[in-house]
């Protein structure tokens, strides 16, 4: 029975590059979280969060391309895929000065927030960076 459960979930996520974006993304955010909750404790959330951000950006494009997509498009895509980030670094950037500075929430739990927010821009963004106007399935 679980191994039937296993092969089930490992054809779903064979089949469905949102769902290995999603895995991968969890993987991307908990490394860096982890990095910005250790800087936080040295520097202001800003600069804490651009650096873990970066770091991130690297990661991603490499999940990105071998697990997520399993493709790119030459030097284009790796030209392109640092816009995809900045178009959702602004916008976690907003929801973070939003909900940290204006509702006075916990400046730990904003990335996640932003995070919750951006995820649907940043799939379709990188899915277009990878497979151009034509995507698969």
């Amino acid at each position: 029975m679980m191994r039937g459960i296993a092969d089930r979930a490992r054809a779903a996520v064979a089949a469905s590059s949102f769902l290995r974006f999603l895995i991968s993304g969890g993987a991307n955010t908990a490394a860096t979280y982890l990095l910005y909750l250790a800087l936080i404790q040295v520097m202001g959330y800003k600069i804490a969060y651009t650096i873990a951000y970066l770091f991130g950006i690297v990661l991603a494009f490499v999940i990105n391309r071998f697990f997520v997509f399993q493709t790119h498009r030459g030097w284009r895509s790796m030209l392109l895929f640092p816009f995809v980030y900045l178009a959702q670094y602004l916008a976690s950037m907003l929801v973070l000065r939003l909900w940290i500075d204006e509702f006075h929430q916990s400046k730990e739990a904003g990335p996640i927030i932003a995070i919750i927010v951006t995820v649907p821009l940043t799939y379709a963004l990188s899915r277009l960076v990878f497979h151009g106007r034509r995507p698969p399935n």
